[in-house]
């Protein structure tokens, strides 16, 4: 599918990044990367890692709310992998319009450039807490899944197509949980929020073989979400650190007790398949019977809702000790 392909990666020295980097290079033979993100320092890391002597990479310093640098970097490209986002929940709740900027307006140069550039297809990566959002990081991840969604409607003479993956919680990724758990677990205490939290749980490499396997089969409009497990937060301080104190602090402004990946009112729209579900666009130009009729798929019931809660997947102390500790 990547052969011979050019491929522009937006926020592509984040953890993600790196490893979708790694695995397309592994296992195909792209003609072009383009890394575009704004931290030249990652960058400069990243060049340890991945040379433009030994790899067809290039990188490309830029802000994707800079829409004329991300013309300009799109031109030529194949596909693009959307990752650059503002993401911390807490960052996002005292810097509001800067997220919008990021995560929305941002979106809207990807979809324009792409458009624009003749991109044969964009996939977005989204997050558990776009379904039924509380918090100005779900919120504007919810605007940007439609926004991609609806842009396979309006793209006019262009034959661009865009879909949008949704998933949980990545296990090790900066400003995840885990690194935090690990640093606390020297000081003997660690703060929990509430002993009943669970949460989605993929790893970097399920979250990137996910990406590229919708990438593949999406037609444009999808929004796809995989099948994975939850965990109790309890159980991952057990995980990391058994011995340690747990102080409970109470929820933190904009997160929830529980993550949703479907809600009921996605339902209606969304297909079930082995290892993942999609929800279809709830526009008047999608065909959900054809869809239905070329793809496969399971309509699941009217009152349907993923959530980390109601999973029928969940992970064991020691799942967590495997994944964690032998990555």
């Amino acid at each position: 599918m990547l052969n011979n392909k050019n491929i522009l990666i937006t926020g592509g020295t984040g953890s993600f990044g790196k490893k979708f980097i790694e695995t397309v290079l592994e296992n195909y033979t792209p003609s072009e990367i383009r890394i575009y993100s704004r931290d030249e320092l990652k960058q400069f890391e990243m060049r340890d890692l991945f040379s433009t002597e030994e790899h067809p990479i290039k990188y490309f310093i830029g802000d994707v709310r800079d829409k004329e640098r991300l013309y300009r970097v799109t031109h030529g490209i194949d596909y693009i992998v959307h990752a650059a986002a503002l993401k911390q929940v807490p960052t996002a709740e005292f810097n509001p319009f800067e997220t919008v900027k990021t995560n929305v307006l941002g979106a809207q140069n990807v979809i324009e450039a792409a458009l624009e550039n003749n991109v044969k297809r964009v996939i977005a990566l989204s997050t558990d807490k776009a379904c039924n959002p509380i918090n100005l990081y779900g919120a504007t991840k919810l605007t940007s899944d439609k926004m991609f969604a609806a842009a396979n409607h309006w793209q006019g003479s262009h034959k661009t197509s865009f879909a949008v993956v949704r998933y949980g919680n990545v296990v090790g990724s900066r400003g995840s949980v885990i690194p935090f758990f690990m640093k606390k677990k020297d000081e003997g205490v660690l703060p929990i929020t509430d002993k009943k939290m669970t949460r989605f749980w993929i790893t970097l490499e399920q979250s990137v073989r996910f990406v590229l396997d919708s990438l593949d089969r999406m037609k444009g409009g999808e929004l796809f979400v995989p099948k994975i497990p939850s965990m109790n937060i309890i159980d991952l301080a057990k995980t990391i650190a058994p011995e340690a104190k747990i102080e409970i602090i109470g929820i933190r402004p904009g997160e929830k007790l529980h993550e949703m990946m479907i809600s009921n009112d996605d339902s209606i729209n969304t297909l079930e398949f082995d290892s993942y579900f999609v929800i279809q666009p709830a526009h008047p130009w999608w065909d959900n019977l054809k869809y239905r009729e070329i793809n496969g798929g399971t309509q699941v019931e009217s009152d349907f809702i993923y959530s980390s809660d109601n999973n029928d997947q969940w992970l064991s102390i020691e799942d967590l000790k495997r994944i964690i500790f032998m990555q």
